[in-house]
């Protein structure tokens, strides 16, 4: 189709950034005087995204660009089919203007701020990286394929919460925020299988025509997976803890990653799955319960929140709850809107907070608000941020944390003694000692069964026998020899191919 060209534009970050990967595995790339080529490739890469979008949506304004883009199939298995399609429609491209944009002043501003960091060429990929997911999913036709993009945003978002991987508490800190979103993801996937079998397809037309005949426990358990896929990216509660812990990695990974993008990619699902949700009035319930209490929960954290990007943190918190809360209200256009303008005022606010620091330098910090004051429970709660954290440690890892002591006792009494340990049998043999080395009755009985064989093996066969047939084996290898040197003469060559002619005659 003449309108393929829309898929270069999450192509063309994904491009830069594999070209600054070669550049620094071949060592064409790196240290501070090639700072400026990446910094070219990568904001090339997406002033291209942004001068594709702004195109396709002119042309989407003037109706001379479809709804729907269908490059070619991607999967396909029997009676199931995934199309490489995309879907640059009012949601869409709304979205995508929204992260070219504010990738690019992102990366036009880290330029500067990254100078002479170490990191800095890894930066720049993982943001270049990052820039391509969002446009992805943002412009996927698709639910697989808008996964890709979710998976690969989330991959890139650990990567830069550990950019400082040196540190234990940033790496400690990306891997719980990577482990909480694998829960999320969970629910995407659950939600991916659903829609392959109950709607046959997984474009989000088929799956929102079909969700409102689904009936009321279908259509609910399909819009419980998303939810929790949008509940999850989007830190809403029980989630929310693993946003504050996000901003361990640089400011500008913070900006564009935990206050303008990354953060309402979950209420951008929930848009985009607007037939779902909508028919389903548990559904609905659901989000604006749920986007009251994380509205509520950011505010309250957020008053007792001493540095900057604490408190932009869970004011972002409250403004993606108030999104989830307006969508479960119904009113989808206002959720667009205030998703556009938050993650444009989020993204100044992060960028701007490293310059606020300079200027406030020597003013105290503001006393509480004299009603949270008042009470020292509730002041020491939100100090706590509610416990809630330690509420999600009690419920769910510290469980896990009993059971792999569990099992490490379970393999100590029991395992170890019944069938062994791997043992250095390298190191045994070394020092002299036997090469075979167990422990555990089944270990022994193993050990003992194959010395049986290799002393069969040693006294009657390559003792007895075996010599026999390794003396027979080399005569007739030298007649088979003799032989191919007597074929390889000239005159008894002509004399097979005379034969051979005379065959076919």
């Amino acid at each position: 189709m003449a309108a393929d060209w829309v898929g270069l534009i999450p192509l063309a970050p994904i491009a830069a950034a594999a070209t600054v990967a070669t550049g620094l595995v071949s060592g064409h790339i790196g240290g501070e005087k090639d700072e400026r080529l990446t910094a070219g490739i990568v904001l090339g890469g997406t002033a291209l995204s942004l001068v594709l979008a702004a195109t396709a949506a002119w042309l989407r304004a003037d109706d001379r660009l479809p709804d729907q883009i269908l490059s070619g199939t991607w999967l396909e298995s029997g009676a199931y089919r995934i199309g490489l399609g995309f879907q640059p429609d009012r949601t869409g491209l709304s979205m995508t203007l929204l992260v070219a944009v504010l990738a690019l002043l992102t990366q036009r501003f880290a330029v500067n701020y990254m100078h002479r960091e170490p990191g800095y060429h890894r930066f720049f990929l993982v943001l270049s990286l990052f820039a391509g997911a969002m446009l992805l999913l943002a412009l996927a036709g698709n639910v697989a394929l808008a996964f890709v993009g979710w998976e690969l945003a989330g991959v890139c978002s650990y990567l830069l919460i550990a950019y400082a991987y040196d540190r234990p508490n940033a790496a400690a800190n990306a891997t719980r925020a990577f482990v909480t979103n694998r829960i999320g993801d969970a629910g995407f996937l659950v939600g991916i299988f659903l829609s392959f079998g109950w709607a046959g397809g997984l474009e989000w037309e088929r799956i929102g025509s079909v969700a409102p005949l689904l009936g009321t426990v279908k259509s609910t358990v399909l819009a419980t997976a998303f939810l929790t896929a949008a509940l999850a990216k989007s830190a809403q509660v029980p989630f929310t803890p693993w946003l504050a812990r996000a901003i361990e990695g640089p400011t500008p990974s913070s900006a564009v990653f935990y206050g303008a993008l990354l953060v309402h990619a979950g209420a951008f699902l929930v848009l985009r799955l607007e037939p779902v949700f909508g028919a389903n009035p548990l559904a609905m319930h659901l989000l604006l319960a749920t986007g009251l209490l994380s509205a509520g929960y950011g505010w309250l954290c957020g008053l007792a929140q001493s540095d900057v990007k604490s408190a932009l943190i869970f004011a972002t918190v409250a403004q993606v709850g108030l999104i989830f809360a307006e969508v479960g209200l119904g009113w989808w256009d206002l959720a667009l809107w205030h998703l556009l303008a938050h993650s444009s005022l989020r993204a100044y606010q992060f960028l701007a907070a490293p310059g606020l620091m300079h200027q406030i330098r020597g003013i105290p910090t503001p006393p509480p608000h004299r009603w949270l004051a008042r009470s020292r429970f509730l002041y020491l709660a939100t100090l706590q941020r509610l416990w809630l954290e330690s509420l999600i440690d009690w419920l769910a890892v510290k469980p896990v944390q009993q059971i792999s002591r569990d099992a490490q006792i379970l393999e100590a009494v029991v395992v170890v003694p019944a069938f062994g340990s791997p043992t250095d049998g390298g190191a045994a043999e070394r020092n002299g000692a036997a090469a075979i080395s167990a422990s555990g009755l089944a270990g022994r009985l193993i050990a003992r069964l194959a010395e049986t064989l290799q002393w069969f093996e040693d006294k009657l066969l390559l003792r007895g026998a075996g010599d026999r047939l390794v003396r027979s084996g080399r005569r007739l290898g030298n007649r088979l020899n003799h032989l191919e040197r007597l074929l390889n003469r000239p005159r008894y060559t002509v004399l097979l191919i005379l034969i051979t002619l005379l065959q076919v005659l």
